[in-house]
């Protein structure tokens, strides 16, 4: 298997993970996220704990995504490949605030169980402010900045044809889609975990979902992008000279015997008595 081939197949399975890590997370999530007494109940911790840990290992393929592909895309434009590292790894640390701030809620009920005395209305707001950085990050890292990076890699994808052009574009429409959405959910149209947020973030879940089978089936498309040109240049080059053998065995009669090169200044530095004397010295 070739790197190329290995680079495509790893960045498959991360994309995978990506899709099966944040579902799992937003599922485990679910008692701190909509349950405005959690921090006041006995709370399910050990639930949280594991959301908190599947977003964990989101927040790693996420980052893996984009260093897996940098080899890859650079051949393409390797400005919009960095960019690609960069939004990832900017995704990455949003999901990564996200956790701490559910985490937090965690804490302070563990805290507040241990000091009955406490003020519930205020650990409450407490909580509710950690859930809204949540919610925020939430909307920040899988909806912005996820549609961002979506569309500088599907128009990567798109220009060099490293994977089928159709799929390329699903890329480009979902990653519009949901940075569109993410903006209406932003000023208040709808919630983000509603029918028509869920809608809008269909096509980049399409997108990726169908990118990792891409990539874990057949690769990319080319093998190689412009390093596969490059390949081809230098097989070029070779055949050229091949070529060049033929003419020369062609030029001998096919004899099989060595061409024998014009009389050129060339040929005096190697041997002047063959020239045929001085008057076709090199002057």
């Amino acid at each position: 298997m070739g790197s190329t081939r290995k680079t495509a197949v790893v960045t498959g399975v991360l994309f995978l993970v990506t899709e099966v890590a944040a579902i799992g997370g937003l599922v485990l999530y679910g008692p701190v996220l909509h349950d405005a007494g959690y921090v006041l109940g006995p709370g399910a911790d050990t639930r949280v704990f594991l959301g908190a840990l599947c977003e964990l290992v989101l927040a790693l393929a996420v980052i893996g995504t984009g260093v897996a592909l940098y080899p890859v895309v650079k051949r393409q434009n390797e400005g919009a490949a960095l960019g690609y590292v960069c939004g990832r790894l900017l995704e990455a640390a949003v999901i990564v605030v996200g956790i701490i701030s559910v985490l937090s809620v965690v804490t302070l009920r563990r805290e507040s169980a241990g000091a009955p005395g406490g003020d519930a209305a205020s650990l409450v707001t407490a909580a509710d402010a950690l859930v809204a950085i949540h919610d925020r990050t939430f909307l920040l890292g899988p909806d912005f900045v996820l549609g961002a990076n979506t569309l500088v890699l599907a128009c990567l994808m798109y220009r060099s044809r490293l994977v089928p052009r159709p799929l390329a574009a699903l890329g480009l429409v979902g990653g519009a889609l949901i940075c569109a959405s993410a903006t209406a959910v932003l000023f208040g149209l709808y919630e983000q975990v509603s029918d028509a947020g869920t809608l809008a973030a269909l096509p980049v879940f399409a997108w990726e979902v169908g990118l990792a089978i891409r990539l874990l089936a057949k690769g990319f498309s080319g093998a190689g992008g412009t390093a596969a040109g490059g390949t081809a240049a230098g097989g070029t080059a070779a055949e050229g000279t091949v070529a060049g053998g033929t003419v020369a065995e062609a030029a001998a009669g096919g004899s099989g015997e060595p061409a024998q090169l014009a009389n050129t200044c060339e040929k005096w530095a190697a041997s002047p008595e063959t020239v045929g004397g001085h008057s076709l010295a090199p002057r």
